[in-house]
């Protein structure tokens, strides 16, 4: 733990083989201590961090990483409290909220022995990574046997590409660039990329065939796994987890690229918050696929395939509330469990679960707004 003089605060980071706890304990006046922890958890559940340098001190840097919702700046020492001034962000310096050269180490990869110096340091202190000529098969080397790295990175196209590396990418990245706009862009790219969906059991009430109807196919440029899908809904208020055509069955061969989403009116939950109308669809445009854990990704449309179809009801219940969701009546269209298995809508029953997502209902043009407003 660190101390800061003339302050309430005492700080520090502790690191376990799965979580990273950064810990915050305000001593009042009375000598009782509140502590706060703030988790970043990293392997599978991994939340990254966005940090921004604003080394040279920048106000404007500062500013825009506290707008954009970064989660840390890295300032010179006798800065930090500059910082404060401005908003409640953590800071990365010698005499910062994360130590630098303890909790947070620099390290630049040159050779081979850094990788191994690395691997040693992660073991007690994040550590931030530097490339000389942006080599990957380094970081791949590192991501595979590791876990606390931040990269430094100064434009889009090398955040995109760290997160991507071996699927799981890094645990965070710190900006370098003092542009403005890229550190928004930047941004944007880090959250879209590690945002996860709160997902919730519901249980079946009823299934009924109805009449005709136009439904979508959305056929993505990525090839989806058991356990992953799309979120799509009758409502904005729930989004029922719709498995991709990922499964063998007799009848028709596996498209793993293929999510039989549902009717033209359906919403279709994307990335950074937003849903769109399924009908609106078209190729080139991002979808977000969603695994039954709540991680997502980013999928490209290649193909949007729309056809008259016999569809099915089916109504769940979930927090005391019945919603509504409209699907091909086909044995090839599934639904998800809890337990991530694909099931058919022909083997759903009474009291069956699925899995949803619920969120307060209210859009407007795919974004969510607070309204009264009701949808059956």
């Amino acid at each position: 733990m660190i101390y800061f003089k003339e302050t309430d605060i005492i700080t520090g980071c502790i690191k376990t083989e799965n979580t990273i706890f950064f810990i915050f304990v305000f001593q009042s006046s009375r000598r009782k201590a509140t502590t706060f922890v703030r988790a970043l958890n990293v392997g599978e559940n991994l939340v990254k961090k966005i940090w921004v340098k604003a080394i040279p001190w920048d106000k404007k840097v500062v500013t825009t990483a506290l707008e954009s919702g970064a989660d840390g700046v890295m300032v010179p020492k006798g800065f930090s409290e500059k910082v404060k001034e401005l908003g409640i962000i953590t800071t990365i310096a010698e005499d910062g909220d994360l130590s630098l050269n303890t909790d947070v180490v620099e390290w630049e990869i040159k050779g081979k022995e850094d990788e191994a110096k690395i691997l040693q340091l992660t073991k007690s202190s994040l550590v931030i990574v530097r490339t000389t000529d942006w080599t990957i098969i380094p970081l791949e080397n590192l991501i595979a046997q590791t876990q606390g790295l931040i990269v430094e990175v100064k434009d889009e196209k090398e955040a995109q590409t760290v997160f991507g590396i071996l699927e799981k990418g890094v645990d965070g990245v710190l900006i370098t660039t003092p542009d403005l706009n890229r550190i928004k862009k930047i941004i944007e790219i880090a959250h879209r990329e590690s945002e996860r969906v709160p997902l919730i059991p519901a249980k079946v009430k009823r299934i009924e065939p109805i009449n005709m109807g136009d439904r979508v196919c959305v056929d993505t440029c990525t090839s989806m796994n058991i356990g992953e899908g799309m979120l799509i809904g009758n409502s904005s208020k729930a989004f029922f987890l719709v498995h991709s055509e990922s499964i063998e069955n007799p009848y028709v061969e596996p498209r793993p690229f293929r999510v039989n989403a549902g009717p033209v009116h359906a919403y279709i939950k994307v990335l950074g918050g937003k849903t769109r109308y399924l009908s609106e669809l078209k190729a080139g445009d991002e979808v977000m696929v969603v695994n039954f854990q709540g991680k997502t990704q980013p999928a490209v449309v290649g193909r949007v395939k729309i056809e008259r179809r016999p569809l099915i009801l089916i109504e769940a219940e979930a927090q005391g509330e019945v919603f509504s969701m409209i699907l091909q009546n086909a044995e090839t269209i599934r639904l998800t469990a809890p337990d991530g298995k694909p099931i058919s809508i022909v083997e759903l029953k009474k009291g069956s679960e699925v899995l949803v997502s619920l969120e307060e209902a209210g859009r407007h043009f795919g974004i969510k707004v607070e309204e009264t407003i009701q949808e059956k």
